[in-house]
């Protein structure tokens, strides 16, 4: 089809899912074994990759059974629990917790310690946003979206927390919702800006395109973050997340097409993509 595929520069994994995953590697050619706390990035295939390799991936009631062995904290990190539960079972912890998110949960703590009643914009159940209510003994109010605000009888006045990886202008859209409520919002920019400069980047990057192939796993919230981005930007956007989704029907002779992922997103994975493009 003579279809011409450029893969973005900016896209592939974060600076903390590097630090993560080097760390795991480091101790699997060593050792030959890890566990890790829960999936180590949000993409199989990226997984079963470390698997193949030895990484043996655990959820929190097997880690509760295990007694003398090594984990590795993903970069999302992790509530206190974890730690203490460490300690009393002689498990050695790995913490590659990305920094950014380990200052977050500082941050959460020393408001939480100070009395202030603490509001995370975040997604329920996700990894990083459990290790931030665990700061706050599980007090803390988390919504997902505006709609949610209703269900909460609201303080007169919250300290306001992001989810990392949320969208710069939902955060401020929260917050001003807050504020025509009557909360007094202390606010808190905790959104990490290599993630958050990617959504900038991207609209520039799509809109050179015909089409745009976005690669990410189904269970990151990055991913989904960024692909809404590259599909407001140009309609004509396409998500996978493997190379065997792609569908020849999306493309047309001649295409230019543009190949971005999400921060969870492997390098080798993109690859993989403009391969199996440029092989139709």
């Amino acid at each position: 089809m003579n279809l011409k595929v450029e893969i973005d520069d900016n896209s592939g994994f974060c600076f903390g899912v590097v630090f993560a995953i080097q760390m795991a590697e480091d101790i699997l050619n060593d050792e030959q074994h890890l566990y890790c706390l829960g999936d180590i990035v949000h993409n199989d295939e990226e997984v079963a990759r470390l698997n193949a390799k030895g990484l043996e991936i655990i959820n929190h009631e097997q880690f509760k059974k295990l007694r003398n062995a090594k984990v590795l904290i993903r970069a999302h990190g992790e509530p206190p629990e974890t730690y203490k539960l460490a300690l009393e079972n002689n498990i050695e912890l790995v913490d590659a917790s990305c920094p950014v998110v380990l200052k977050l949960q500082n941050r959460v703590r020393d408001a939480f310690n100070d009395q202030e009643k603490i509001l995370i914009y975040g997604k329920h159940g996700h990894a990083e946003v459990k290790g931030l209510v665990g700061q706050t003994n599980g007090e803390a109010i988390v919504v997902e979206s505006f709609e949610e605000l209703d269900q909460h009888e609201l303080p007169q006045k919250v300290q306001l927390f992001s989810q990392t990886t949320k969208r710069t202008k939902n955060l401020y859209a929260l917050k001003d919702k807050l504020e025509k409520r009557g909360v007094t919002v202390d606010f808190n920019d905790t959104l990490c800006r290599q993630v958050s400069n990617r959504d900038i980047q991207l609209r520039d990057f799509v809109k050179k395109f015909d089409k745009v192939v976005f690669v990410a796993g189904l269970k990151s919230s990055n991913g989904k973050v960024l692909f809404d981005v590259c599909k407001e930007n140009n309609p004509h956007t396409f998500f996978v997340s493997s190379k065997n989704e792609i569908n020849r029907d999306w493309f047309k002779e001649n295409d230019l097409i543009g190949i971005c992922g999400a921060t969870s997103t492997p390098q080798w994975q993109m690859e993989e993509v403009k391969r199996a493009i440029e092989a139709l």
